[in-house]
């Protein structure tokens, strides 16, 4: 018959149809550059964070959360005490929860949440792996750096269907944003 769709080409009834795009590649191949890129260019309401690197006289000394609305808490530190480690970082999961998690919750009129990124020293909370499995199931748009190499519950996020993997390298990293906007767009509809 024609006009009639076979069921088993039909697409599962998630209710949730808004892509999750994950970015992943190897450290410092630019992730966060990309999703800066995007945030900047996207034309609807968008949370979340980002992580950046802590220098001190040019090396690494730690990580920092940046959300999307200006606050700021360091993630790791080498000077930080504690069993939380991950090399040579002590991880606070008190900043990770009081400044990162807020900002993983969907609200009305919010388009697109920011998750830069799920790694080693995220993945030591288990309140933070269960906002993501929330935030998965909820109707917005998703942007998810995750670490190429780890186990766990990094693989399982790169393992999920109905996402969109691609890897970051420094030959594609500067037409990503683009490439990441127009698939955003297509399910995200004109603004109102």
């Amino acid at each position: 018959m024609v006009g009639r769709m076979n069921a088993s080409n039909r697409k599962p009834e998630t209710g949730n149809r808004k892509p999750r795009v994950l970015l992943t590649g190897l450290p410092r191949c630019g992730k966060t550059t990309v999703v800066q890129k995007v945030v900047a260019r996207f034309p609807g309401a968008v949370a979340g964070f980002y992580t950046r690197e802590v220098r001190q006289a040019g090396e690494r000394v730690g990580f920092e959360i940046v959300t999307l609305d200006g606050q700021v808490a360091l993630l790791s530190h080498v000077d930080f005490p504690g069993p939380l480690r991950v090399g040579k970082y002590g991880v606070s999961l008190e900043n990770l929860h009081k400044v990162a998690l807020p900002t993983l919750e969907p609200a009305p009129g919010l388009d697109l949440i920011v998750v830069d990124e799920v790694g080693k020293m995220e993945c030591l909370s288990p309140r933070f792996i269960a906002a993501l499995e929330r935030l998965w199931a909820a109707p917005v748009l998703l942007l998810i750096t995750v670490s190429e190499k780890g186990g766990g519950y990094m693989r399982q996020l790169k393992e999920k269907p109905d996402k969109i993997l691609l890897t970051v390298t420094p030959e594609n990293r500067e037409e990503l944003p683009d490439r990441i906007l127009a698939l955003l767009a297509a399910v995200q509809g004109p603004r109102k």
